[in-house]
């Protein structure tokens, strides 16, 4: 064999623990960074982006110097790799969040200065997780025969550490550690498979070059260049990565996602990485056709996916199975995780995506070992080739990621980037009919290109995942940001954001009385910030005194003011058409925070919009560190207004704002001055001619009604729990 079983199992181990590792610190170090520059999708792509191209560089690395190595050195090199990357993340929360976030935030200063910032900050740790793989398969390929199979195991076993990292990040760890005990359980991790790589290296390695072992049979087509070979891998990063994303926001759509929900789902997409791989490890050697093969899995890659999506929105609605998704659909939310819902988690979480993206990750997987059986040749080699192949790679996911999320989602949408990725697939199957003069690629292009022209059209697409409404019934709108739709309601419409709801229309009372009562509350508002556009409601209630001069609303979902303009001109929406008609109205389509944060502008009002607690990313708008910023970007005399619907979420704000009153259990108004509880005038501000005229009586006697409901907030035990940036807790559902 190429390697002792014993040293590949032991290995094997330690590469799952590394892998789970660095996912850890994949996820928590983006929520850290992504405070800098936003949770929007160029900060993301940005910040992604930074992440892989330090893999890829750290791959490379890795893959030339571990050629310089012998076996016994490249382990241990992999060892102290390991090493290296605990020490890293034992002090990255500190230098993330302390120092570039709190310290050096003029750093992240423009587009250009931040994505040096983030490149630079990320290479240190990504370069050395990039070199592992190269030192790990130098230290353990000893021989030809073989080193598919140990270097497909090695990536199997990678690939489930991964796996059981992003289902622990927000299951356990983030949810009970928080983000600092998230990373430091992570590197101590990585510093027990550093520790376990040098005790191999020292002892169970013999420092003898092994028996020879018989040779793979040789292969009946003819061999190809190992820069074709790159190229095709590095093709393949760029469909999966691209494939990735847009199976995720199909799925979370379907999900009407929570914190939960990227982690869940990525750890099924690594499962099925790493079962395909698995699978392939054992069968490698054996295979006679490894550019058919491969580019079959390539072609069936995105085929099953056509297929699939394709039958998710054609499929009868009554058939069983489709019925119950659009049945889901109809749902405001997504499944209840106290009281937990176990068929509706399993249908949404487990059957949705092992139908979706099951084979064809699998298949992504099978591909791996057949690419080593197709180009390892020397053992002394097999680190660097590994390292290059996987550089390829990552160039192609980084690629992907950035095309797609910056270009492609709102140029085409993501029934179009399905319809893209199939013409390269076609173009792939074409490329391999002719080399290997072989008719069934062929057809595989045929029947790609045929799916495509069949493909749905975004509007079936998203409507099937909202519960199938009639297409003259409801609107949809995407863009690189998000996905909104207006789904019928009796009387109106249901405003939806990546598939959970989030306000109606026409306006309700609820969100009039959260924008109004701030107004009518401080004596004179001329500037005010509203964080969350929503239907436009609280946004527009919140501009109903003569004394407002402008009204910013921020807004990360983009494509909203899009869709709400497409109902605006309907009879019953005639508030709405004036709202997105006023002069004193701009809508800024980007993260709340870090333009609260970057701006230095301020208001006499903040107003948070209504936002759910549990949604991915939401602490960095409910934490204590927030309602600082907030407080400090308040004029003299200025209020904040919000819906905080937990305990933590109240206390976080009283523990910053020293003068608070509430209007019923969930809504606040809070302000460093204190504020005297002046019904007599607020009443008589609301019924002024022009805030009548403006909210209209119905609308101004419900926000009277609340008046007269205020009272002060109770002092703040001294041991209240709150939520933090690093203690993300309503979240996570943190008992």
């Amino acid at each position: 064999m190429a390697v002792a079983r014993r040293d590949l199992a032991a290995a094997s181990v330690l590469f799952v623990v590394s892998g789970a590792a660095a996912l850890v610190y994949q996820v928590a170090w983006q929520r850290l960074l992504a405070l800098t520059t936003g949770v929007g999708v160029y900060s993301v792509a940005i910040i992604t982006a930074a992440f892989m191209a330090g893999l890829g560089l750290g791959s490379h690395a890795g893959g030339v110097i571990s050629a310089r190595l012998t076996a016994r050195r490249a382990l241990a090199a992999f060892g102290l790799i390991e090493l290296g990357v605990a020490a890293f993340a034992a002090v990255s929360v500190p230098l993330y969040y302390g120092v570039l976030y709190q310290r050096a935030s003029a750093l992240y200063d423009g587009l250009g200065r931040a994505t040096v910032t983030h490149l630079l900050s990320l290479l240190p740790p990504t370069v050395l997780m990039g070199m592992s793989l190269p030192f790990l398969v130098r230290g353990l390929v000893r021989a030809r025969a073989g080193a598919a199979r140990t270097i497909g195991y090695l990536y199997g076993a990678n690939a489930l550490g991964a796996a059981l990292g992003a289902f622990l990040t927000p299951w356990v760890l983030l949810r009970f550690l928080g983000v600092t005990g998230a990373v430091q359980a992570a590197a101590a991790g990585s510093a027990l498979a550093g520790l376990g790589a040098l005790l191999i290296a020292r002892g169970a390695l013999s420092a003898a070059a092994p028996g020879p072992s018989p040779d793979a049979p040789p292969a009946a087509e003819p061999p190809q260049p190992f820069r074709v070979w790159l190229l095709l891998y590095a093709l393949s990063g760029f469909v999966a990565l691209s494939l990735e994303m847009a199976w995720f926001r199909v799925l979370d759509v379907a999900a009407k996602g929570a914190a939960f929900t990227f982690g869940t789902l990525l750890a099924g997409y690594l499962v099925g990485l790493a079962a395909g791989t698995l699978a392939a490890a054992r069968r490698a050697e054996a295979l006679r056709r490894p550019l058919a093969v491969f580019l079959a899995c390539q072609a069936g890659v995105v085929l099953s996916t056509l297929a699939a999506h394709a039958a998710l929105a054609w499929l009868p609605a009554a058939w069983p199975g489709v019925e119950w998704l659009v049945a889901y659909g109809h749902r405001q939310y997504g499944v209840k995780m106290a009281p937990f819902e176990g068929w509706a988690f399993a249908g949404v979480y487990v059957l949705l995506p092992l139908v979706l993206f099951g084979p064809a990750t699998f298949l992504m997987g099978f591909g791996f070992p057949v690419l080593q059986r197709a180009t390892q040749s020397d053992p002394a080699t097999s680190g660097r080739r590994v390292g290059i192949l996987q550089a390829g790679n990552i160039a192609g996911c980084a690629l992907g990621s950035l095309v797609t999320g910056l270009l492609l989602f709102d140029a085409v949408g993501t029934s179009g980037v399905f319809r893209m990725l199939a013409g390269v697939a076609a173009a792939v199957a074409l490329v391999g009919a002719r080399a290997l003069r072989d008719r069934r690629f062929a057809g595989a292009a045929a029947a790609l290109l045929l799916l495509a022209a069949a493909f749905p059209g975004n509007d079936r697409l998203w409507r099937r995942l909202h519960g199938a409404p009639p297409p003259e019934d409801s609107f949809v709108e995407e863009n690189a940001a998000s996905v909104t739709a207006l789904t019928p309601q009796p009387g109106g419409y249901r405003l939806a954001v990546n598939g959970r709801h989030n306000s109606w229309l026409p306006f309700g009372w609820l969100h009039t009385i959260i924008g109004a009562m701030p107004a009518v509350a401080h004596p004179a508002p001329a500037e005010v910030a509203v964080i969350g556009l929503g239907s436009g409601d609280t946004a527009w209630a919140a501009g109903c005194r003569d004394t407002t001069r402008r009204v910013t609303v921020f807004e990360i979902a983009s494509s909203q003011p899009r869709l709400l303009a497409r109902v605006a001109g309907q009879p019953t929406m005639s508030r709405l058409h004036d709202f997105l008609r006023d002069p004193r109205v701009s809508i800024v389509g980007d993260d709340g925070r870090r333009r609260l944060q970057a701006d230095g502008r301020t208001y006499d009002l903040i107003v948070n919009d209504s936002i759910d607690f549990d949604t991915s990313m939401v602490t960095h708008l409910q934490s204590v560190e927030y309602y600082r910023l907030v407080r400090s970007r308040l004029r003299p005399g200025g209020l904040f207004c919000a819906l905080a619907r937990t305990p933590r979420l109240r206390a976080a704000v009283q523990r910053v704002f020293p003068h608070t009153v509430y209007f019923r259990e969930d809504l606040l108004l809070a302000g460093a001055e204190p504020i005297v509880i002046d019904r007599e005038g607020w009443t008589a501000r609301l019924r002024s001619p022009h805030v009548v005229e403006y909210l209209g009586r119905a609308r101004m006697r419900e926000v009277v009604a609340f008046v007269e409901r205020a009272h002060y907030g109770r002092p703040l035990p001294p041991d209240a729990d709150v939520n933090r940036d690093l203690e993300p807790k309503d979240e996570f559902f943190r008992p």
